[in-house]
């Protein structure tokens, strides 16, 4: 008989290769400008006209959210769409160059035959 294991809710796995997942950067990037300016969820979304639960679930990457919704959270705290969308690019570089294995110039003997 094969054991059951306990339902749970599906574990979050990165992209492809160990990449971060565009939502949690859009999110992160939401969140630290929305702290930054001392804002509460409540406040950003009331201007946004987002529902707070849904702005909540953008900024923890739990939510898809369209072009629509991410340009009215980002005018909210003052952001153009491209800003959101850049420092989210900027943040994925700057992960990828942390992770990229380090360039070693080759030192071993070349044998020719």
């Amino acid at each position: 008989m094969i054991p059951l294991r306990p339902v749970t809710a599906p574990e979050r796995e990165p992209g492809a290769r160990g990449e971060p997942l565009w939502r949690d950067l859009v999110g992160e990037v939401l969140r630290r400008e929305r702290r930054a300016q001392e804002r509460t969820l409540k406040e950003v979304a009331d201007e946004a006209r987002i529902s707070l639960p849904y702005l909540s679930e953008i900024e923890r990457g739990r939510k898809e959210a369209s072009s629509e919704v991410l340009g009215a959270a980002a005018h909210a705290l003052g952001l153009g769409l491209g800003d959101l969308l850049s420092r989210a690019q900027g943040e994925l570089a700057r992960r990828a160059r942390r992770n990229a294995a380090p360039h070693r110039p080759y030192d071993g003997l070349c044998m020719a035959a």
